[in-house]
């Protein structure tokens, strides 16, 4: 059982400190002490609730990978191999995997036991003009040759419950106890897997011209969404979903 689900955003090393300040900004959130060897480590502590944030300076473009906190990683390793996925390093605490179309994740160990009844509390960010806004999804990005394979893998990983997306190339998987979902994302071409984080919001013109005086850049703007990149150049969205129940 996957207990419970982080979501690392990986920033280049030479604009770290920048992509910390805004993602602790835009999330409400205040940033633990550096940590790791190279003090490369930081979690997002929100004002409320239990963090499910985390960020890593990288010496690569970065992106987004995943830990999922498990009670027994080599039993995790076993089931996820089974189903497809690549472990990739193995280390006496965690192990780094690969999803069948390469999306990377990591089994670490439990760090906070989430029994089945637990409410787990619904953490918003306020904007100064009193827009809301959640960082409560990761959207996974396949190509079309990987769309059904990762699918049904991370169904069969999480145990989750399906949902279908508004639009044919969406579906969803939601966790009984977690503050963090995910959505599966078909592109129309395929290209290397890879994921973006995705901010609900009660105002998304309003959310995206606050994140950009803050450092964003806006790229697209869609009827439902809003696409920027952060100062590390990462994508994400805005999202017209309901700050408060996603």
């Amino acid at each position: 059982m996957i207990r419970w689900t982080w979501a690392f955003l990986d920033r280049p090393a030479d604009t770290f400190d920048d992509c910390a300040r805004f993602w602790a900004e835009v999330t409400g959130s205040t940033l633990s002490a550096r940590r790791g060897e190279h003090d490369e480590f930081v979690t997002l502590l929100p004002a409320t609730g239990p963090a499910w944030l985390k960020m890593q300076a990288v010496d690569d473009d970065g992106g987004i990978h995943l830990d999922l906190d498990v009670d027994d990683i080599p039993a995790a390793v076993a089931t996820a191999t089974g189903l497809g996925a690549r472990a990739v390093t193995v280390q006496p605490d965690f192990t780094v995997m690969n999803s069948p179309a390469g999306q990377t994740f990591c089994f670490t160990p439990t760090e906070r036991r989430v029994a089945l009844d637990d409410s787990v509390p619904v953490t918003v960010s306020t904007a100064p003009d009193g827009t809301v806004t959640r960082l409560d999804q990761i959207c996974l990005d396949l190509s079309p040759d990987d769309i059904d394979a990762d699918t049904v893998f991370w169904q069969s990983l999480t145990g989750w419950t399906p949902q279908r997306g508004r639009r044919p190339e969406f579906s969803r998987l939601r966790g009984p106890d977690q503050p963090l979902h995910f959505l599966l994302q078909r592109l129309d071409e395929p290209r290397p897997a890879g994921a973006h984080a995705d901010l609900a919001s009660s105002d998304i013109a309003a959310t995206a011209a606050w994140h950009e005086s803050l450092g964003a850049t806006r790229v697209t703007d869609a009827e439902r969404w809003i696409v920027l990149r952060d100062p590390g150049n990462a994508l994400y969205c805005v999202t017209s979903r309901d700050p408060y129940t996603g």
